[in-house]
């Protein structure tokens, strides 16, 4: 009995090196190291300007990306809404979830786990806290992810300073540079706005998609409308003129424009009225003769409104209210035209999805 049990040890103990083989075999160890961060910065909009900027910054370093998830009242894995695949055409990546089961133990044990904040020098390492309030506690407490200690550093993240990032943190000394933030102003560099086409959508929003498509318009036509009219926007807009700013928030997707006459955000392009939403919106649907209309917004969906002021163009309005946002973005991205909110990272998400199919996108208060 005691020769059989040698010999099942011995069996098992093949059989545990094979599995190990086969799964460092499909993630193979990128010797110039990795880098992730936390998408902690506002809601979805925000996340996905600061997450493309984080793919650019993860190339210019040329270090793989450990993909880090999305986040709603959890974390929620990249995968779930968009396909990892589609963004290696682009840069080497590898999903957080991945990295943490199947890396990790080998590249980034747990007593190896270092955090990098970025501080002003006059500040002590002891202020970066990375795993202090909510969104951040909870979003690496989801990874499993502690950190042993912080590195505090005042580099900027673009090209002039990769050299200096590669002197001072090393793949070989710090084979993950795990941020506490995202590694690119906000809003977003114009020069990365392309990088939008490398995230797919996953099958399940499409899938979702199509049947709201077929349920609320029978698969035809529609016009996709964003309004942003919570008291918090409000408020956002109210002196907005006083900044004289051509890049308040996500502005610059439609200042930057070569139509755009306006030297800085006015209040009418921020917080329009609802007459001026009503207008432009006739004036779309006398053009294209779409009466399709699909509303997605934070508060006030004016579906009574808009159903009264184009009575004599028989609309039909549709509403989800759904409680994911990236339902509203997947479904104002697929419409025919779309109609939005220049100040809006979340219009500004779904217009880039737009550009890369060439799909047409107005803005209130700023197109005719």
């Amino acid at each position: 009995m005691e020769v059989f049990s040698i010999i099942f040890d011995i069996i098992a103990s093949l059989l545990l090196i094979s599995v190990v083989k086969t799964e460092e075999s499909q993630y193979e160890i990128d010797p110039n190291g990795y880098i992730t961060f936390c998408l902690c910065m506002g809601r979805l909009g925000n996340q996905v300007e600061h997450f493309l900027g984080g793919l650019a910054f993860a190339k210019l370093l040329n270090r793989t990306l450990i993909v880090p998830p999305l986040r709603t009242n959890k974390n929620v894995p990249y995968s779930e809404w968009f396909q990892i695949e589609s963004l290696r055409a682009y840069h080497r990546v590898i999903d957080a979830q991945d990295f943490m089961q199947e890396l990790a133990p080998h590249v980034w044990p747990p007593e190896s786990r270092i955090g990098f904040c970025w501080l002003p020098n006059n500040k002590p390492k002891s202020e970066c806290k990375m795993k202090e309030g909510n969104p951040f506690g909870p979003f690496w407490n989801e990874l499993h992810i502690d950190f042993v200690d912080t590195v505090a550093h005042n580099l900027n993240y673009d090209s002039n300073s990769i050299d200096q990032w590669k002197k001072l943190y090393s793949s070989d000394r710090y084979p993950v540079i795990a941020l506490k933030g995202a590694p690119t102003p906000f809003p977003m560099k114009a020069q990365y706005r392309y990088l939008q086409k490398y995230m797919n959508w996953s099958n399940t929003i499409i899938n979702e998609v199509q049947q709201h498509q077929q349920n609320l318009f029978n698969n035809t036509p529609y016009i996709g409308i964003h309004l942003r009219n919570d008291n918090d926007w409000k408020k956002a807009c109210a002196d907005v003129e006083s900044y004289k700013s051509r890049s308040y928030m996500a502005s610059p997707q439609c200042l930057d424009l070569p139509s755009s006459t306006h030297t800085y955000v006015t209040h009418k392009i921020c917080y329009p009225s609802d007459n001026d939403i009503l207008r432009l919106l006739k004036n779309i649907i006398l053009r294209t003769r779409i009466h399709n209309i699909y509303v997605a917004t934070d508060k006030r969906p004016m579906i009574k409104e808009i159903q009264e002021y184009l009575s004599a163009q028989r609309v039909h309005v549709k509403h989800l209210d759904p409680w994911l946002p990236i339902i509203d973005v997947a479904m104002l991205a697929h419409a025919n035209y779309f109609i939005g909110n220049c100040v809006s990272s979340f219009t500004s998400f779904v217009k880039r999805a737009r550009d890369v199919q060439n799909l047409p996108t107005a803005f209130w208060g700023f197109s005719n």
